[in-house]
């Protein structure tokens, strides 16, 4: 029963860290201009949905209306650039977390002693490995 629930936390803490990357400035929607921009799109988009047949899967419409309105959102309004505050942090920094987020959901799944051993290495690993560029960059 434990096992099941430690399964189950797991799956749902990794889909609620989930995040594609892109997020929208929605404060532009405050000015007129772009919030009529933005209804003009969505019209649009929609009503050329509506001339598709009606015999269409459920799904396939919820995933085009879907589209739709991030497709719109984007022309719309302006992506908000995440800013990099580590100049130190690259794409190696970045696997090895990733190595670790994924050795510690194997952990919560299967908690023996092997997991337990293997997320103490690569959080270890990856410790040394992140201060090593801090260390780096600060020189």
């Amino acid at each position: 029963m434990v096992e099941k629930v430690r399964e189950r936390l797991a799956v749902s803490k990794l889909a609620a860290h989930k995040f594609d990357g892109e997020r929208l400035i929605l404060r532009k929607l405050n000015e007129l201009e772009v919030r009529k921009q933005y209804q003009i799109e969505i019209k649009s988009r929609f009503a050329a949905l509506e001339n598709l047949n009606d015999g269409e899967d459920i799904n396939r419409a919820w995933e085009n209306n879907k589209e739709n309105i991030k497709t719109s959102a984007t022309e719309s309004l302006v992506l908000h650039e995440l800013k990099q505050h580590k100049p130190w942090f690259d794409e190696e920094c970045l696997g090895f977390l990733d190595q670790k987020k994924q050795t510690k959901i194997q952990w919560e799944q299967e908690s023996n002693q092997s997991s337990v051993d293997n997320l103490y290495n690569v959080r270890r690993e990856a410790s040394r490995h992140i201060r090593k560029k801090e260390g780096i960059s600060e020189s």
